[in-house]
């Protein structure tokens, strides 16, 4: 099967995208396709995430008190004068390695969870998965939320998740952090990821959708719980 046969059969077709994968587990063109993807939108997006991040820190006398004058001074400084090789490295190197290791890790989880319903099942073919059905929210979502990101001029305040319906909320508030994990892409993702599931671990499409959205629930205890430090960082 093509890449465009699985790239478009992941939205429209996924289960005979899965059978294949779980037989035949390719995943570099996947790969390459989320990674310059990613980057890309890293870039783009860069001089408003900089922006974002400049008008949290710079007033913060909390944050201040907790690093030092002079040590908050220089990473405002280095804010205000963001490097152009800095920010080509945090998105082309840094960030899709970030990436790269987040999936290796799902997958390994995946695979854990997986085990306690069947003995079917390898690591490649759930890795293959995964990728596939990053298509969902790393092209798609990506996609609507550079278009919000570009209109709002904000990334931090920028969700496709439930955190929504609630405009005005700080992206540092417990709503905000909670209802983001919420995202109408990643759900939907999860929900097809579980389809690819049934097929590798040869179980039900009901307990393959159980093990996909058992993982979301464990990442989003985990994103919630990053929230709440990086707000007490923040103070």
């Amino acid at each position: 099967m093509s890449f465009f046969d699985r790239f478009q059969g992941i939205f429209f077709n996924p289960q005979p995208v899965f059978k294949g994968l779980s037989e035949k587990p390719v995943w570099k063109d996947a790969l390459i396709v989320l990674l310059i993807v990613m980057a890309a939108f890293s870039y783009i997006t860069a001089p408003i995430s900089q922006k974002d991040a400049l008008n949290a820190f710079k007033d913060n006398v909390k944050l201040q008190d907790k690093m030092g004058k002079e040590a908050f001074d220089k990473m405002i400084q280095g804010m205000e004068n963001p490097s152009t090789t800095g920010i080509i490295l945090r998105s082309a190197v840094f960030n899709p390695v970030l990436m790269l290791a987040g999936w290796l890790i799902a997958g390994l989880i995946i695979l854990v969870l997986g085990r306690l319903v069947s003995t079917e099942g390898a690591f490649l073919p759930i890795f293959a998965a995964v990728l596939h059905a990053n298509f969902i929210d790393k092209i798609l979502g990506t996609l609507v939320r550079l278009i919000l990101i570009m209109t709002r001029k904000s990334v931090m305040q920028t969700s496709t998740s439930l955190a929504l319906l609630m405009p005005g909320a700080e992206f540092t508030s417990t709503p905000f952090i909670i209802l983001s994990q919420f995202d109408f892409f990643q759900l939907w993702m999860f929900g097809v990821l579980g389809l690819g599931l049934a097929q590798i671990f040869k179980v039900s499409v009901a307990k393959g959708v159980a093990i996909s959205y058992g993982f979301w629930a464990l990442k989003s205890i985990v994103f919630i719980a990053l929230g709440f430090l990086s707000r007490s960082f923040l103070g």
